[in-house]
């Protein structure tokens, strides 16, 4: 059976340690070196990031996120062996885990260090998908020619390299198509590598949960459990045809994944349709000095996106979840598109201004649409405020300069609100 080493990339028949730096390290698989396709999730992103830069951090429980009244963005594994969780009210978070030491996102930090690790998989492969800051799909076929090693090598290198150049950890899947790959990422996660092949597929899946479903949230599992189909080989009972009638032009692609079939490429140049983050409160809030810091720093975190994936948005969305669990959307047209946080927040605020009179809420949340590449962007003046160009232009030495010395080094004072 092929096996690689993963700390010295020494490719050889399975065996449980390497045959040549005598370590356990090991990953095998009969077709390890024949699987192209691959997904590749940064561990604990943040919060890792905020380790490596303060050491004093390695040994505690850290938690990414807003104040008491905020969620988790994201928690280090000591702090989810407490049980903290992603999206998790913060003072549930707290409670489980009193002694975390929790820190504000640094966003603009966060997308410096993503750029970091594309240029080391772009040394790879074209063929990235990112979906996020933090993980992105790989697809190296063809490479090995110009590697001289299989893809499993290469993307072993890869996460050895973040490693020891960037100080961060992550974790790979590797199989014949996307949904397997990013299935394959989180079996083993941190610093994992799992691989799905094509002959042991259909056997995979016959046990697995339908939360394995990606792209199927929680109403949608909630509407599978309601007919009955708690495992994905409980969808192969029924018929195509059942499945569309059932659950409409989903149904045909849930038949797909149940038997692990999914033919979407690994695309560069896959559009990204829109940009949004949302926090849920702990109490519901109408406070509208509460409200306002929320929408910033969430108009910050859009932007440090945006400018992560060069792109720009023409229409600005608010999101409001209402007491009694109504959704409420608004949204605002822009001459032309923004990446700035100063105009993606002076529209939000408009917005949550004009419906205020629907709080308390629950759930707040900002959004990009008709994205556009950055270059595009943030061209035209703002005859009503003339002091907009200045404020886009003092955002912009702000960024270099949280860029290097981090996100504290620069706070509105809306931010701490």
């Amino acid at each position: 059976m092929p096996a690689l080493c993963r700390d010295c990339l020494t490719e050889f028949e399975a065996g449980p340690r390497c045959p040549e730096c005598g370590r356990p390290n090991v990953v095998a698989h009969p077709e390890l070196f024949e699987l192209s396709i691959a997904h590749m999730d940064c561990d604990a992103f943040y919060a890792s990031v905020e380790k490596r830069d303060n050491p004093d951090l390695a040994d505690k429980p850290l938690i990414i996120g807003g104040g008491r009244r905020g969620v988790v963005s994201t928690a280090c594994y000591i702090a989810r062996i407490r049980g903290v969780r992603s999206a998790m009210p913060m003072f549930q978070a707290l409670k489980l885990c009193p002694d975390a030491v929790v820190l504000r996102g640094r966003m603009s930090h966060y997308a410096a260090v993503s750029r970091d690790i594309r240029a080391l998989m772009l040394e790879l492969t074209p063929a990235i998908e990112p979906l996020s800051l933090d993980e992105a799909f790989l697809d190296l076929t063809g490479t090995h020619k110009l590697h001289g090693h299989p893809p499993a090598v290469m993307l072993a290198q890869l996460v050895k390299r973040m490693k020891t150049e960037l100080g961060l950890t992550g974790s790979i899947g590797l199989s014949h198509n996307k949904f397997l790959a990013k299935i394959a990422s989180d079996l083993d996660k941190p610093q994992g590598f799992s691989v799905i092949g094509k002959a042991e597929t259909e056997t995979f899946l016959a046990q697995k949960p339908i939360s394995m479903l990606w792209g199927f949230g929680a109403a949608g599992q909630a509407n599978l459990q309601a007919a009955g189909i708690h495992k994905i080989g409980d969808l192969r009972r029924w018929p195509k045809d059942e499945l569309i009638a059932r659950f409409g032009a989903s149904g045909a692609r849930l038949h797909d994944l149940s038997f692990g079939r999914d033919s979407r490429k690994v695309s560069a140049s896959r559009a990204v349709k829109s940009l949004s983050n949302e926090t849920t409160f702990d109490r519901d809030l109408s406070d509208a000095e509460l409200l306002d810091g929320h929408i910033w720093r969430l108009s910050e975190k859009l932007s440090a996106r945006a400018k992560a994936q060069g792109l720009a948005g023409r229409v600005v969305v608010l999101k409001l979840k209402t007491h009694d669990f109504k959704t409420l959307t608004r949204q605002i047209a822009l001459p032309d598109g923004t990446q700035m946080a100063d105009r993606v927040y002076a529209q939000a605020a408009q917005l949550l201004k004009a419906n205020l009179k629907f709080a308390p809420f629950r759930l707040i949340g900002l959004g990009l649409g008709d994205l556009i590449p950055e270059d595009q962007g943030d061209r035209a003046g703002n005859l009503l405020d003339p002091q907009e160009a200045k404020r886009l232009n003092a955002e912009r030495a702000s960024d270099k300069i949280r860029e290097k010395f981090g996100d504290q080094a620069i706070l509105k004072g809306r931010a701490l609100r």
